[in-house]
């Protein structure tokens, strides 16, 4: 049964944005209610962005446009009211529209193409909403000056933080699917802002799944991941940036041979994942059950999965073997594999299918194919201080429950703590 949807929780960004406004307002009153803080609401709230970096090149773009916009907007009033006396006719209309044309041309010679709309946004309500004023050379200044506000308060806001120290030389590890929806399996935005944010300013983590490299493809598109990740139950340890494997457990050819005929003694097929020239290629027979085929409809799709239809070659890798089939079948030949010692060189999986009820899968890996020696390796490259797990699972050791944030609010407590917490799970 379906969890029902949570409404998400009010935001950090949401509640800056409300300080931001109401912080438009305090200046405003401090000039003597001079200027209208209505334009510098508009920039705190375009300013007031998920990563500093992102705030300061929208603070750019905003500062650009309303420059821009003002210098316009400055000699459409000399050539209108002082030059040629053409407000409120046709050629008016007609100067003000051709205008927007060099309006939008200066912010692409200054290479910031998207002040363009800020641009216009400042020419207009210069030229059509404040022309008349008594002073419209006085608008034009206190426009250019609200947005300044706008743009200091926004940029303050966003930098506003309590005072935390950084474990940069800790290897944190998490659990990808601990940290996916359960509807769309994506990770929510906060979780990719939160995570973004934390690896710019130096967060060390890798990624644990069962998952293949292609099931990480589409959750972690967004996600500036650094290090490589632990893929395949730790069979595997794999580059995301580079796309490469950097090291992989195999099984032996004499017992993938010794296998396959186990298999077809007991009228089992399986897709057979190997490495060909650093790319994992799934190679499978006749699909002979409805769980079999709609596994292959559902994933061959994918531009990262490398299905085909023949035997492996010699010298592939094999990584891993996947049976699929009825819970009963699987089942019954699980423990024919344990009677025959199999347990003692390699390491079997066994689970039920929730795609496919009432079929289970088998997963056969190399024996040493684990989380933690790829996790060892993994230190070993990168030496850090210490090594935590973070996650849903008792075993972890930093605990989160059950609430897809909770995993990235965790990691954030153990990477960035406030000076006033000391951190006591950072101890292997």
């Amino acid at each position: 049964m379906n969890k029902p949807k949570k409404i998400p929780a009010i935001g950090a960004r949401i509640l800056k944005s409300a300080a931001g406004v109401f912080l438009c307002y305090i200046v405003f009153i401090f000039r003597g209610q001079q200027g209208i803080p209505f334009y510098s609401m508009l920039a705190v709230l375009q300013c007031i962005q998920p990563y500093t970096g992102k705030t300061l090149s929208m603070a750019v773009q905003r500062a650009t446009g309303t420059f821009v916009g003002a210098v316009f907007g400055l000699i459409v009033i000399l050539l209108e009211i002082y030059t040629f006396n053409i407000y409120n006719t046709i050629a008016g209309f007609a100067l003000t529209a051709v205008m927007i044309i060099p309006v939008i041309y200066v912010t692409l010679l200054l290479h910031k193409q998207n002040a363009a709309y800020f641009s216009c946004v400042v020419f207009l309500s210069i030229t059509v909403n404040h022309i008349t004023d008594s002073n419209p050379y006085l608008f034009v200044l206190n426009r250019v000056f609200d947005t300044i506000i706008g743009i200091v308060i926004g940029i303050l806001i966003n930098e506003i933080k309590l005072p935390r120290k950084k474990n940069k030389n800790t290897l944190f590890i998490t659990e990808l699917d601990d940290m996916l929806t359960p509807y769309s399996e994506q990770l929510t935005p906060f979780s990719k802002v939160e995570i973004n944010r934390m690896l710019d300013d130096g967060l060390k983590l890798t990624i644990a799944t069962m998952r293949t490299p292609a099931s990480l493809m589409k959750p972690l598109e967004d996600v500036r991941i650094k290090l490589p990740v632990i893929v395949m139950d730790g069979a595997a340890l794999y580059d995301i940036k580079e796309k490469t494997y950097l090291k992989a457990y195999v099984i032996s050819s004499e017992t993938v041979a010794e296998l396959r005929a186990l298999f077809t003694e007991n009228n089992l097929n399986c897709f057979i994942n190997a490495l060909c020239d650093d790319i994992l290629i799934i190679y499978h027979g006749e699909l002979e059950n409805p769980a079999e085929r709609k596994l292959y409809e559902d994933l061959r799709k994918s531009p990262y999965r490398n299905y085909i239809k023949r035997e492996p070659n010699p010298d592939d890798g094999i990584i891993y073997l996947t049976l699929l089939d009825e819970s009963k079948k699987i089942e019954a030949f699980r423990e024919k594999l344990r009677e025959m010692g199999f347990d003692e060189k390699l390491k079997i999986l066994c689970y039920p299918s929730y795609d496919y009820p009432g079929y289970s899968y088998i997963k056969i890996f190399n024996k040493n194919a684990c989380r933690e020696n790829m996790r060892k390796y993994l230190e070993n490259d990168i030496n850090p201080e210490h090594s935590v797990t973070v996650g849903a699972r008792p075993e972890c050791d930093i605990r989160a429950d059950d609430n897809v944030n909770s995993v990235v609010k965790a990691l954030k407590s153990g990477f960035e703590p406030t000076i006033f917490k000391k951190n006591s799970k950072l101890h292997k």
